[in-house]
């Protein structure tokens, strides 16, 4: 018999696990109040819904270039330009089946094999695995709620001093925290990167989603940063798998190829829906608003219940909070909320594999009413001895 492939490295993305726990609740009958992914409530705006509806009715959906539709391209190059003020030229952007496969294509066609690509901690669990599923060495950073969880430059500069690496991947604004590195500090991060000849990527995906602070692109500060984006977050359409990238020079050709053979094209009514939905921000931005008020409701519901570090994030539609005084295992902690009062919430494990066990991530980008009932299962949960 053939022996699999072990991955010694590859543990569970518990966000998927709790809602697959969820889903079988629910079809048990159970109504379970989700906050453990971070998937916006509302559906993508109307005219996106209309067009796509028009389009399943009267094209066939083919293969598109790889590269993705130009008219897509096209529009986001005119978003970076009304946005950020950034020139860029479409035939640098690659459209993706979700940023997933962007990571994908960013590590496999930005570095060689072996090479060592530093994240924060805590941060997003997919980025770690990948990384090590295709051959790299992950190095981590760690960053602190008494910095408002942000790096700085000085912080990489020390990292890579006790432990080099090629390149740097950094989410602003980030998973789980929500924090957001504002302008000045990411041009000092990315001349740094610069300095120690380290590739630079920006995961954006949260742009759009800031609570006040402005959003920098780092393509307003240089050339040679790659960018990864999506339609998920602030465009409500995490089902559609839509991304991009933004790709240096020297990076298109080889990021073609490996998207042509791995990928072929993402689904063309999603480039569709993608380029539609890139006119509509009036109504993206009333979504944002919705997010504001179930954070603000949810952080200070949050600090009377006795979590820790409950606070507003800079962006993004998370609270990452402490359960010290609460339990000390945050899976068992999230496994027990789920079972005995229906809420769902992702264990801190997913984002910190040394100190997660003392956290718990709440998403706030769904429905008002169900984030209130959540609310109240969680407080009467709370107030009795927990069994765990």
């Amino acid at each position: 018999m053939t022996k699999i492939a072990q991955l010694p490295h590859l543990q569970p993305f518990f966000a998927m696990e709790i809602l697959a726990m969820a889903k079988t609740l629910e079809a048990e009958g159970r109504e379970i109040c989700h906050l453990e992914v971070g998937e916006p409530g509302a559906a993508p705006a109307p005219e996106v819904i209309a067009a796509v509806q028009q389009s399943a009715e009267m094209d066939p959906q083919r293969y598109t270039p790889a590269k993705g539709e130009l008219n897509l391209r096209e529009a986001l190059c005119e978003y970076y330009r009304s946005q950020h003020s950034a020139v860029v030229k479409p035939e640098n952007i690659l459209i993706t089946n979700g940023s997933s496969a962007g990571f994908v294509l960013a590590f496999l066609s930005g570095f060689k094999k072996g090479s060592r690509i530093a994240v924060t901690r805590p941060g997003y669990p997919a980025y770690l695995n990948i990384i090590s599923s295709l051959g790299f060495e992950p190095v981590e950073i760690e960053v602190h709620a008494q910095d408002g969880w942000r790096l700085d430059a000085d912080e990489l500069r020390a990292a890579h001093k006790a432990n080099p690496f090629d390149g740097l991947l950094l989410a602003s604004p980030a998973n789980p925290t929500g924090a957001m590195v504002e302008r000045e500090d990411l041009a000092r991060i990315i001349n740094a990167c610069d300095d120690l000849g380290i590739r630079f990527i920006s995961d954006e995906i949260y742009h759009g989603l800031s609570h006040g602070l402005p959003e920098t692109s780092a393509l307003e500060l240089g050339d040679n940063a790659l960018i990864i984006n999506s339609f998920s977050k602030y465009y409500c359409m995490t089902g559609w798998r839509l991304g991009w990238l933004v790709l240096p020079d020297e990076m298109v050709r080889q990021t073609e190829m490996l998207a042509q053979n791995m990928f072929i094209s993402a689904p063309s009514i999603s480039q569709l829906a993608g380029r539609v939905a890139l006119d509509c921000r009036d109504y993206y931005n009333a979504q944002k608003s919705n997010y504001v008020r179930n954070g603000m409701l949810l952080v200070e519901a949050l600090n009377e219940m006795g979590f820790k570090n409950a606070r507003m994030s800079d962006g993004a539609f998370y609270a990452y909070v402490g359960i010290d005084g609460l339990a000390d295992d945050s899976v068992a902690f999230c496994k027990a909320l789920l079972q005995e009062a229906g809420v769902a919430a992702t264990p801190g494990v997913d984002f910190d594999r040394v100190k997660g066990h003392k956290f718990v991530r709440f998403s706030y980008a769904g429905d008002h009413d169900m984030l209130v009932q959540a609310i109240e299962k969680m407080a009467g949960f709370l107030s009795r001895p927990l069994s765990i």
